[in-house]
């Protein structure tokens, strides 16, 4: 039960602030010396950050329910932005499974995103709103979020950094990056679902337990970054990434 609350909290936190969940769910276990958490689990905790964004952002999908001139286009948006990502993801799938396999590597590309964190200090804060972007910035966006297929690459803070590369105010962009994350989030837990029930394990039920500690800590970790940002950006995630990077590295 402690070991499901335990990977809920990290997989809720860092689903959603700029650090990487998966580099995190390869270096935390690694640096323990112990497993990580096995197929069951991963599926229920990628549902649980679903039901977070979904409840945080409700108002935001009761708007596109309507399926009005400004639902259709945001919709249309999320839908473009998440091409890129659903395309390179079934296509180096295997790859990317050997990558998880090597902690050293996702340490790497945790000071990778650090870097690339750090770098938006150097951007011009800009004042578009999500009614602002069009097509060629979805899919700027969504080329970004696909780089995080890569653990140790933080999809937030891809998504984000990218949005802000394009103009977009702070919390607006990190607005757009978390639906934008909805079909993947929601891609991610079904695939592994499939997997679970093709494979014939079972769901204990202290993982139902874990799947609400992702939620809540989900939603905390959305509700946090959204005012860190507006008074901090993100170049204090920067600077953790790189600093556990090197961490892991001198430890592993």
């Amino acid at each position: 039960m402690l070991n499901a609350i335990f990977w809920g909290i990290i997989q809720g936190l860092t689903e959603f602030l700029p650090i990487s969940s998966s580099g995190h769910l390869v270096l935390v276990p690694a640096l323990l010396g112990q497993e990580g958490p096995d197929l069951a689990t991963s599926a229920m905790l990628h549902l649980g950050t679903l039901a977070a964004v979904l409840v945080y952002y409700r108002s935001y999908i009761a708007a596109m329910a309507r399926f009005d001139r400004p639902a259709r286009r945001l919709i249309s948006l999320i839908i473009i932005g998440s091409i890129p990502a659903a395309i390179l993801g079934l296509t180096f799938e295997d790859q990317i499974e050997e990558l998880i396999s090597d902690p050293v590597v996702v340490a790497y590309m945790l000071i990778l995103t650090g870097v690339i964190l750090l770098a938006t200090t150097q951007l011009r804060i800009g004042d578009k709103t999500m009614t602002g972007i069009g097509p060629k910035d979805s899919i700027v966006i969504g080329l970004a979020q696909s780089l995080a297929l890569i653990p140790g690459i933080s999809r937030s803070g891809m998504t984000i950094s990218a949005g802000m590369a394009r103009g977009m105010e702070k919390t607006e962009a990190a607005n757009f990056a978390f639906l934008l994350g909805i079909p993947v989030i929601a891609g991610a837990g079904l695939l592994s679902i499939i997997d679970v029930l093709s494979s014939g394990e079972s769901i204990p039920t202290e993982v139902w337990v874990g799947m609400v500690a992702a939620g809540l800590s989900g939603y905390l970790a959305i509700a946090i970054l959204l005012k860190l940002l507006t008074r901090v950006g993100l170049a204090p995630f920067g600077i953790y990434c790189v600093a556990f990077g090197v961490f892991s590295i001198i430890m592993l």
